[in-house]
């Protein structure tokens, strides 16, 4: 019954940097580990980056040392830092959790 919503999407030029978030409407465990999916047309779904709840993290390594993702357990939050947007990481972002999938929010990346 927990409800994740993502939000932050847009369209931003190549170069630029755009902050999703992930709300969970219930309370999000400290204990069981968070991440951010991706998934472009034609293509499968990707894991860009997990977070434990100790804090530890991992990511892909197409966006290693561009991406960072944190999380608010108190505030019940995601978040994605995404810096130094290429075109390749158009597509459509989904955070789960424990399962659970948000609706996903559309990140473009044009000129």
């Amino acid at each position: 019954q927990v409800l994740l919503v993502e939000s932050g999407g847009g369209l931003v030029q190549p170069g630029g940097s755009l902050r999703l978030s992930c709300v969970a409407s219930g309370r999000i465990s400290s204990i069981y580990t968070m991440g951010w999916w991706r998934q472009a047309p034609g293509k499968q779904r990707e894991l860009v980056a997990t977070v434990a709840g100790s804090g530890r993290t991992n990511y892909a390594d197409s966006v290693k040392g561009r991406f960072t993702i944190a999380r608010d357990n108190a505030k019940n939050t995601l978040y994605l830092q995404m810096n130094s947007l290429k075109p390749e990481d158009t597509a459509v972002y989904y955070c789960n959790y424990m399962q659970i999938w948000g609706q996903g929010t559309q990140v473009t990346v044009s000129s």
